[in-house]
């Protein structure tokens, strides 16, 4: 595959890395594919050694990740939520779950933007955007703001300008809901038998009042919606992620995928023509976290590969790509670059304290 390709298909990219340091893996994926972004975990710490010395540890992997990448400019992204979903290792506060911040949610983005910043990272994968509407779902529950879309709306928007405030960039997720499942789509596909009008009434409340405040990002959901598109997840559902988000919600931002990883999708992103279809729908940025299933780089290449085979076919639109890379150009221009460093003790005691208060 022609490196041009390659390097096309990694402006769209968000991809994992394997450990604490590169690996001749990493590295090759770097140089090659030089994603426009990165998304860490708990393995890309140094877990159990003091702070110092896992700072520097993490500092010089996004430095290396820099160099082999050759990007000045990157979306450097983490999974920080709160609650059961914090990667780091202390003494970064543990903040309780979305739904007990209630009016401490702008506060907590705040403190959590901070101490975003001093690890260099520029993207939070949050809000949670879904409602706590169904007490057996496995994935979701206290992860959102809260059980009635009002509340969830509130709280998030919220939280998305504490972030924003502090100079981190936010992303809602899972559109168009995620909510009421009763399935966890890391382990396979969901199914939610709602209509258009379910979704205006509920699901799409909180996504309407994130995108009124014109949060940059939207995550999208693998879960499948029968009654609205029965033939595809709403990842790569034109009817979702174009007429829905796009059209009638007027969503102008940058659409990104859930980890296609996840095996709600993750066979399907192996069959010829399926990253088509997710442009099609709507999708700018596409996530492979190495992270769930597998840490070989044979499904990112083969999602490239299905990219490059496309364009040189026709299947699809230089038109579309293009338009989708001008989308993400524009937000990244407006991405901050933090520089890794030390925090110092008293913003960390005043972190706790506010994160003891969540829990009154």
């Amino acid at each position: 595959m022609p490196l041009s390709q390659l390097e096309r298909f990694g402006h769209h990219l968000i991809l994992g890395i394997s450990g604490t340091t590169l690996s001749d893996d990493d590295k090759r994926a770097l140089s090659e594919l030089k994603p426009i972004g990165v998304i860490f975990f708990a393995k890309n710490f140094r877990q159990g050694t003091h702070y110092q010395i896992w700072l520097e540890a993490f500092k010089e992997l996004i430095d290396q990740v820099r160099q082999y990448a050759e990007r000045d400019l990157m979306f450097l992204t983490l999974d920080h939520e709160g609650g059961s979903v914090i990667r780091t290792p202390m003494p970064i506060t543990r903040f309780p779950h979305a739904f007990l911040l209630g009016t401490l949610a702008i506060e907590v983005a705040k403190a959590t933007a901070l101490e975003l910043k001093s690890l260099g990272i520029n993207v939070s994968w949050s809000p949670v955007a879904d409602i706590f509407s169904n007490p057996q779902n496995p994935i979701i529950g206290s992860r959102a703001f809260g059980t009635n879309a009002q509340t969830a709306a509130q709280n998030a928007c919220n939280y998305y300008l504490g972030l924003k405030e502090s100079g981190i960039l936010g992303c809602a997720k899972h559109f168009p809901g995620h909510g009421d499942t009763s399935q966890d789509s890391h382990i396979e596909l969901p199914t939610l038998n709602l209509t258009v009008e379910d979704l205006r009434s509920r699901e799409l409340i909180p996504f309407q009042a994130l995108i009124s405040q014109h949060i940059p990002m939207i995550m999208t959901a693998h879960i499948l919606f029968p009654q609205i598109d029965a033939d595809v997840p709403a990842t790569l559902s034109k009817s979702i992620l174009n007429d829905i988000l796009r059209k009638e919600l007027k969503f102008e931002g940058v659409i990104v995928s859930d980890d296609l990883d996840m095996k709600a999708v993750s066979d399907l992103f192996m069959k010829t023509g399926t990253v088509v279809k997710a442009f099609n729908a709507g999708c700018d940025l596409f996530i492979v976290s190495r992270n769930i299933n597998s840490s070989s780089l044979e499904r990112t290449y083969a999602i490239a590969q299905d990219f490059s085979s496309s364009l040189d076919k026709g299947s699809l639109d230089e038109s579309v790509v293009a338009v989708s890379k001008a989308r993400i150009d524009k937000l990244l221009e407006v991405t901050p670059q933090y520089i890794v460093h030390n925090l110092d003790e008293d913003t960390l005691l005043r972190h706790a304290k506010l994160a003891i208060a969540c829990n009154f």
